[in-house]
C-alpha cells in the first residue's frame, strides 16, 4: 500500500467542512501555515457552537456560514477545488435515541450531498474525519483462545464491580490490546453507526469516481476550542466544564477504562500530510490518529483536577449503554503511510488544556 502514495502536493486550495469547529479550525490554521488556500464551510449548530455566532479563532480564514446539506451552495464553493477536508458532523455520545435523526442527517445525509457535488465538479481528493468508535470494543486477547471479540458486558458483573469484558468461550477475563485498522467493526451507538456508514458512502464514491480518501479514525482528541457543558462533548471536555463550575469530575465505573488521548494539533497535522499525500486511485484508506499511549479516564480526570488545582474526581461506578471498556490504537500503519508522530504527550498535553480556552458554552439540549 505504501507504494501506491503519490508525492505531496505544494499547494492546494482545500474546503474545510465544519471549518469553525473544534478539529477544523485547527486543521484550517495547520494548512494556511502550510501555504494552503483553505474556505470554511460550517453551519455553526448549537450543540458546539452556543451562540451561533462564527469564532474568533476562524476570522483569519475565508469563511461561509452554510450546510454540508446544501447541495447549490456547495456547487459554488467546490469550484476551483483540489480536496476537501470532511470534518463537518454531530458528534459525541448525544443524548438518547431521539437525536438519531439528527445525527444520521447531518452526518451520512450531508456526506452523501457532499460526495455527489465534489463528483459533478471533479474533486477527486478527499480526507474524512472518522472515529475510533466505529471498533466498538477494543482488541483483547483471551489467555487460552488468544485474539477474540469480547462477550457482551454482563449486568451482574458490571453491578459487582467487575468491568472487563469475558471470553465469548471459557468467561475469563480478557485483556487489552492495541487494535489495529483491519479488526472487525462494531459501531455501539448511533453516532458511531453514522460514523462507519460515513466511511461506506466514502469508500463507494472513491470505487466509482476514481478518487482517493482516506479515513483519519480520530481517537480521544482533546485541546482548546473544545465545546463546554454539552453532552456532545468529549471527556476532556466534560471534565474541564466540571472543574469551571467548581465541581469534581464525575467518573464512571472504576475509572481504569483506557483510551488514547491525541491532542488537537497533532490531529491537524495528521490531516495536512493526508492532504499531501494520496492512496491508490479508488481507494479509501482507514487509519488511527492517535498518540500510541494508552492511558485511563481516571488519570485524564486526576490530571486535569491537578493542573486547575480543583477538586479531585469522583468515581462514580456507573456505566452508560453502548459505553465501551479499552479502546487503544495502533499507530504503525499513520506512521507508515502518513509519517505521522505525535508530538505533544499527554502530561504535557493535558496539563495545558487545563486553563486553555474552551469554546463559549453551548446551546440547552431538548
Amino acid at each position: 500500500m505504501a507504494g501506491g502514495l503519490a508525492p505531496s502536493v505544494d499547494h492546494m486550495r482545500i474546503l474545510i467542512t465544519g471549518g469553525a469547529g473544534f478539529i477544523g479550525s485547527h486543521v484550517a490554521d495547520r494548512l494556511a501555515a502550510d501555504g494552503h488556500d483553505v474556505l470554511l464551510l460550517d453551519a455553526l449548530l448549537p450543540q458546539a457552537h452556543g451562540t451561533g455566532d462564527e469564532p474568533a479563532w476562524s476570522y483569519g480564514h475565508p469563511f461561509v456560514h452554510g450546510d454540508v446539506r446544501d447541495a447549490g451552495l456547495l456547487a459554488r464553493l467546490l469550484e476551483g477545488v483540489d480536496g476537501v477536508c470532511h470534518q463537518a458532523a454531530m458528534v459525541g455520545h448525544g443524548v438518547d435515541p431521539s437525536d438519531a435523526p439528527e445525527y444520521t442527517s447531518h452526518n451520512d445525509v450531508g456526506t452523501a450531498v457532499l460526495l455527489a457535488a465534489m463528483y459533478a465538479a471533479g474533486v477527486h481528493r478527499l480526507v474524512l474525519a472518522g472515529s475510533m468508535v466505529v471498533y466498538g470494543e477494543g482488541r483483547y486477547t483471551c489467555p487460552e483462545h488468544g485474539t477474540v471479540r469480547p462477550a457482551p458486558r454482563r449486568r451482574a458483573d458490571l453491578n459487582a464491580g467487575c468491568f472487563e469484558p469475558r471470553c465469548p468461550r471459557c468467561e475469563r477475563l480478557l485483556v487489552p490490546g492495541l487494535v489495529p485498522e483491519d479488526a472487525p467493526l462494531e459501531p455501539r451507538s448511533t453516532y458511531a453507526a453514522t460514523k462507519l456508514a460515513q466511511e461506506h458512502l466514502a469508500a463507494a464514491w472513491a470505487r466509482q469516481t476514481g478518487g482517493t480518501a482516506w479515513s483519519l479514525r480520530y481517537h480521544n482528541v482533546y485541546g482548546p476550542r473544545m465545546p463546554r457543558d454539552t453532552p456532545y462533548a468529549g471527556a476532556a471536555s466534560i471534565f474541564r466544564s466540571a472543574l469551571e463550575r467548581g465541581e469534581a469530575p464525575l467518573v464512571l465505573e472504576d475509572g481504569r477504562q483506557r483510551r488514547d488521548f491525541v491532542h488537537v494539533k497533532d490531529v491537524a497535522v495528521a490531516n495536512a500530510l493526508a492532504l499531501g499525500r494520496d492512496p491508490e486511485p479508488g481507494t479509501l484508506v482507514p487509519v488511527n490518529v492517535c498518540s500510541g499511549e494508552p492511558h485511563t479516564i481516571g488519570e485524564l480526570a486526576a490530571t486535569l483536577s491537578a493542573a486547575a488545582g480543583g477538586p479531585a474526581p469522583v468515581v462514580t461506578g456507573g456505566t452508560r449503554p453502548g459505553d465501551v471498556r479499552h479502546v487503544v490504537a495502533d499507530p504503525a500503519r499513520a506512521r507508515e503511510l502518513l509519517g505521522l508522530r505525535t508530538r505533544i504527550g499527554f502530561a504535557e498535553g493535558v496539563t495545558a488544556f487545563a486553563t486553555e480556552p474552551l469554546r463559549s458554552s453551548a446551546a440547552p439540549v431538548g
